[in-house]
């Protein structure tokens, strides 16, 4: 499954509301984005890299994973959310057996999320 990830994490919280949008806009293409980090839970390797896509909802970047895995992952290190939301959108680009994405909350590491 290849699929690009738009972004887009929106969080509130009880004890200091705010609320945070990220993207990838400022990242280099190619490159993993910073204060990320990658893996696949399963077998296969991710290949997640920072991409121009003219289709962004916030233009220039996206969030792409195009290796081959089970289940691969990326993930924001050293976020916590408490009583709040996250919003993120996703575009699958090839793949058969599971054309899907989502979000991961209490991530442990690669294979306890």
């Amino acid at each position: 499954m290849k699929w690009i990830l738009y972004a887009g994490i929106l969080a509130m919280t009880t004890s200091a509301a705010f609320a945070e949008t990220i993207n990838f806009d400022s990242d280099r293409p190619g490159a993993p984005p910073t204060g990320w980090i990658a893996g696949v839970t399963g077998r296969g390797t991710s290949h997640w890299t920072v991409e121009a896509d003219a289709t962004a909802p916030s233009k220039p970047n996206v969030l792409k994973q195009s290796g081959e895995g089970t289940f691969p992952w990326c993930v924001r290190k050293g976020v916590a959310l408490t009583d709040g939301f996250v919003e993120v959108k996703f575009k699958p680009i090839s793949g058969r057996e599971d054309q899907s994405g989502g979000v991961i909350w209490r991530w442990k590491d690669g294979n306890k999320h």
